[in-house]
């Protein structure tokens, strides 16, 4: 990776945050940097960039932050590239931390590049493994080729940037560090520059977990035939307190909208347990749940190419079994995961 090596310490971690909540994907980041520092004798540094947002520095203390920069600034109330590229940048120009780690949400994919450009070093995107090595400091792990294969990479250029995929680690709170500290950070003027203006942020009503952070997820495919359908999969979901997913197929043929999709040209998902209902198993679908940690097939061809990398498979017909398997569920008062 090309860039100019500088003296650097410690990981620093971007803490996303929407509407005043931590996003569960900085909390695990959070919690595995604090891990590694501790392998390495060194600290962790969460960012918080926001408006009202200085209460959050106790949660990130809490799972793994030695230290808590917040910008809090009215210019950052709602997220724009712009602003945000430029005081973070300026914090890692002050802080020279070895990583940035960011999650590889739609924010974080955003940021990551352009502060990677600025700061003239490497960025690893959407990785699925972090861990401590003695000559880089961090190794990362990622997909390539469509999920095929894993490679893992890692830079002598700092800070190297990189985004790594929710669910990947778990968040677990710690007994607080007494000498944490909590820093503010002058927002300069000049971020109020805007490039782009974001008028209003309109949430989803839904009250099931984002799908990319959601630790079970009910997919459906070709196999339910219709739109209708989907309202099977959002009782089993409701029944689990999991989120609903689609492939590719269901959301080319209008049935669902595109925020549902899983795969190649979808969301990439690294959920505790996926069931696949009436799925065939496309590579470009297997692109973006393959690091699932369970895989549950239902499907009525027993050939399916979903039953490869399952775990578990059901041949059966969908409209018979996943209704059985909610009806069951509800009556053993199944524990969320």
């Amino acid at each position: 990776m090309k860039g100019v090596l500088i003296l650097s310490k410690g990981i620093m971690v971007f803490v996303e945050q929407s509407q005043g909540n931590i996003r569960k994907t900085s909390l695990e980041l959070l919690s595995q940097a604090s891990v590694i520092a501790g392998q390495a004798g060194e600290a962790v540094t969460a960012v918080i960039l926001g408006q009202n947002i200085e209460n959050l520095a106790d949660e990130a203390i809490q799972y793994g932050a030695d230290k808590v920069i917040v910008a809090d600034a009215p210019q950052l109330e709602k997220y724009t590239i712009g602003p945000y590229t430029r005081v973070l940048k300026s914090i890692i120009r002050q802080e020279e931390p070895q990583a940035v780690l960011l999650g590889n949400t739609a924010t974080g994919r955003e940021l990551a590049p352009r502060l990677a450009q600025r700061l003239g070093v490497g960025q690893a995107s959407d990785c699925t493994g972090l861990e401590y090595a003695a000559d880089t400091f961090l190794r990362f792990k990622r997909p390539v080729y469509a999920g095929k294969a894993l490679v893992y990479v890692s830079s002598k250029v700092r800070p190297v940037v990189a985004t790594i995929r929710p669910n990947t680690f778990q968040a677990v709170a710690r007994v607080p560090q007494q000498q944490a500290v909590v820093v503010k950070y002058p927002v300069e003027s000049e971020a109020a520059e805007l490039s782009v203006i974001i008028r209003e942020v309109v949430l989803a009503g839904s009250k099931r977990p984002e799908l990319t952070e959601a630790n079970i997820i009910i997919a459906g495919g070709r196999g339910l035939k219709g739109p209708e359908h989907f309202a099977m999969l959002g009782e089993f979901a409701d029944t689990v307190g999991g989120a609903v997913a689609a492939s590719r197929v269901a959301v080319d043929a209008g049935w669902v909208e595109h925020e549902y999709q899983v795969g190649q040209t979808g969301k990439t998902v690294s959920p505790t347990l996926y069931i696949a209902c009436g799925i065939s198993g496309a590579i470009q679908h297997l692109a973006g749940m393959g690091s699932a940690r369970c895989v549950v097939a239902i499907n009525n061809d027993p050939e399916a190419n979903i039953f490869k990398i399952a775990d578990y498979g059901i041949v059966g017909d969908v409209f018979e079994v996943v209704p059985m398997l909610t009806q069951q569920l509800r009556k053993t008062a199944y524990p969320q995961v």
